[in-house]
């Protein structure tokens, strides 16, 4: 793929909802966004690879921060994450050569792309996750050892904060968390800042373009009035978990997360149920109290009817739903990444166990 054009706001939205895991924010505000700017500038994103860039060159991997819950209400500006380019660009001194999404998922994979237009900078195809992760450090550039300094906090107001240092990515985490709180609940991120080499080490690749087969799928699927979960598990080498309509929600906004837990009962046997939690992004799936998948594992719910992914904070009651359990990629299911993204990481007492036929 080698540009985003308005014909490709769709499915791109679609993919991406599906690799958000339930977070990421929301694709349809960050959709209309992205092609608003696309007909400002009557142009496309330009897509390129890790390979096109100069090992010597500057990369950023950009994002927005804060509970999903609260970005569909505080509506951004359009402009934080260029504002914050811009003032990275000015601490270093050195002019940024490309834009990196910091994670496929949701509404994080187009906001990047409006960002891109703006600057007038290309995009490369692929991000630090493969999917949506709740906190900072839980990407593959900072598990491979990219360091989290410096990174650059931007909110709606024009308000800039800089780290210049920071002790780990942990603790940018904790520290990033409470800014963003204080900039009122959802703010821009720069995060982290490396080379062309660096990126190639640690970057997944081709999720861009992989997004956009998911939402083409769905789309194909819809126009030929066929219920998308099955394929989409197909091209994702995952399968469709579990059935159901919603019966329960329990959803808050706790520390800058949306957090809670959902119960889905199957169509013909209520007695069996699927319970998820979540943090932002969908994290464990029980069926019965039984660990049918777990982080990093991608736990996706779609509507059953058209394959549209649901973000955790449109969950409600009586969604007739299938949820799907997709691998993650390779680069997540290292030991030194398990450690940062697994289920011990968010404190559950679960070892990781790969999806049946998946291939560490």
């Amino acid at each position: 793929m080698k540009q985003v054009t308005l014909a490709d706001t769709q499915a791109i939205a679609i993919g991406a909802g599906v690799l958000g895991t339930g977070g990421g924010g929301s694709t349809y505000l960050n959709r209309l966004r992205l092609e608003n700017e696309l007909r400002r500038q009557g142009g496309a994103v330009p897509i390129i690879q890790a390979d096109d860039v100069p090992d010597d060159a500057l990369v950023c991997a950009v994002g927005g921060m804060g509970a999903p819950t609260v970005s569909n209400e505080k509506l951004q500006a359009g402009h934080e994450i260029m504002t914050a380019v811009r003032a990275l660009e000015d601490h270093l001194r050195r002019k940024i050569y490309a834009i990196v999404i910091g994670e496929i998922g949701g509404g994080n994979a187009l906001g990047p792309m409006v960002a891109a237009l703006q600057l007038g900078l290309p995009v490369v195809d692929g991000d630090g996750m493969g999917r949506a992760f709740p906190e900072l450090q839980m990407d593959t550039f900072m598990i491979y050892g990219v360091a989290p300094a410096p990174f650059i906090l931007a909110d709606a107001h024009d308000n800039v904060a800089i780290f210049t240092r920071i002790g780990s990515a942990k603790q940018a985490e904790e520290f990033a968390r409470s800014l963003t709180i204080e900039m009122g609940g959802s703010a821009a991120l720069v995060m982290p800042v490396m080379t062309g080499a660096e990126l190639k080490t640690t970057v997944i690749r081709d999720t861009v373009s992989l997004a956009k087969r998911i939402g083409e799928t769905v789309l194909e699927c819809r126009a030929r009035s066929i219920e998308p979960a099955e394929t989409i598990a197909a091209l994702c080498q995952g399968k469709v978990l579990f059935s159901g309509k919603i019966i329960d929600v329990e959803r808050r906004t706790v520390a800058g997360f949306a957090r809670g837990r959902l119960k889905i009962s199957a169509f013909h046997n209520f007695e069996c149920q699927l319970e998820i939690d979540f943090q932002n992004e969908n994290l464990i799936a029980r069926e019965n109290g039984k660990v049918r998948c777990a982080v990093p594992d991608l736990i996706t719910l779609v509507t059953l009817d058209d394959g549209e992914p649901i973000g955790t904070e449109s969950l409600r009651y009586g969604l007739r739903v299938a949820v799907l359990a997709l691998p993650a990629p390779k680069e997540l299911k290292t030991p030194e990444a398990l450690a940062v993204v697994g289920p011990r990481a968010f404190g559950y007492d679960v070892d990781f166990c790969p999806l049946p036929g998946d291939l560490l």
